[in-house]
């Protein structure tokens, strides 16, 4: 098959491409490749993915719509997976307008190309950001999502909300999936994971916030790219409507548009994750206890329950696999 994919030379992107041209498909990624983190991570990503011959590179940002009509046509697309984003809670106490052009005006335009060019299906990135306030766990894709706390989670739900309009006016298959702390080689420098290690192989101290009294559903990067790969094969319609006790699907009554979590539902407190990549180092971390910051949420937890309906799949890489994993990538790749 083809596809066009966002974000190829960001961390989920990358994992994405390579998974699909080493199954044999053909792959043209956009990235804009901007100064967010260090641009020599992106460009390598980008050079191991153009060691197959099936993966064309288109590199402009996502509000220059001619850049993405030309990778369009490169493409010809049976399948859209829009990855590309300004991503970063705390970021974007700093820098709200870059989210405002990325994850608003960049995500229109890929939903606009989706309405030209009538692919199979279209799938976009969203978070588990937009659950905000909400304080009933797990988090079920039905729930009410009104109290984002940030405008990165404000810009990726309403993201979903034009997405669901033009699937609506235009009929375009569309899923969007909310991730919940990915994390594996390949990773971000902002996330915590590669802070956290960073710091200790320099035996830096590591901010802890909200005296560790947190907890996430952390998702291995391996996991999350089966959960998208699986999702690809089931464009919301009618005939994928889930029928199942205790499961509510999202499939809209007015349009083929759903959404989707994918984690495993096992939260981590914070401190057993801290404590983990302290035994994956083979040394303590120096401990900076921290209130929590503006934005931050006390807990993440999906319900998986959807996910494993419509693709009998669930992610459960465990914890102590998955950073062990990202440890032995980056001491391989800052040695």
């Amino acid at each position: 098959m083809r596809y066009l994919i966002t974000g190829t030379a960001g961390f989920i992107g990358f994992h994405l491409a390579k998974r699909l041209l080493d199954e044999g498909h053909f792959v043209v990624g956009f990235d804009g490749m901007t100064q967010y983190y260090d641009t020599k991570l992106k460009e390598k990503r980008h050079e191991i993915l153009a060691r197959s011959n099936g993966f064309k590179a288109v590199v402009a940002q996502l509000e220059d719509k001619d850049a993405l009509d030309k990778a369009a046509e490169l493409a010809e697309p049976d399948v859209i997976v829009h990855l590309a984003a300004q991503a970063g809670v705390r970021y974007s106490l700093e820098n709200p307008r870059s989210y405002v052009d990325s994850n608003l005006v960049g995500s229109f335009n890929i939903i606009e190309l989706a309405r030209q060019i009538q692919p199979k299906h279209l799938l976009l990135a969203s978070t588990s950001s937009v659950y905000g306030a909400n304080e009933k766990i797990p988090f079920a894709e039905s729930d009410k999502a009104d109290e984002q706390m940030t405008i990165y989670a404000a810009t990726k739900k309403s993201m979903e909300l034009m997405a669901h309009s033009y699937a609506h006016l235009f009929k375009v298959p569309t899923t969007a999936f909310r991730f919940f702390t990915v994390y594996g080689p390949w990773g971000r420098p902002d996330m915590a994971l590669f802070k956290f290690v960073d710091a200790i192989r320099n035996d830096r101290p590591i901010d802890i916030y909200g005296e560790g009294k947190m907890s996430r559903d952390f998702t291995y990067i391996d996991d999350l790219v089966e959960g998208i790969v699986r999702l690809m094969a089931v464009p919301p319609c009618e005939e994928n409507r889930v029928v199942s006790d205790g499961v509510t699907d999202t499939l809209s009554a007015h349009a083929p548009f759903r959404v989707v979590n994918i984690g495993g539902g096992q939260p981590v407190e914070l401190m057993r994750f801290v404590e983990t990549i302290e035994e994956a180092m083979g040394k303590p971390a120096i401990r900076n206890m921290l209130p929590m910051q503006k934005g931050d949420v006390p807990r993440t937890f999906a319900s998986p329950d959807l996910l494993v309906a419509l693709t009998k799949f669930k992610p459960e890489i465990d914890l102590d696999y998955g950073v062990r994993r990202f440890a032995e990538w980056y001491k391989e790749f800052y040695s």
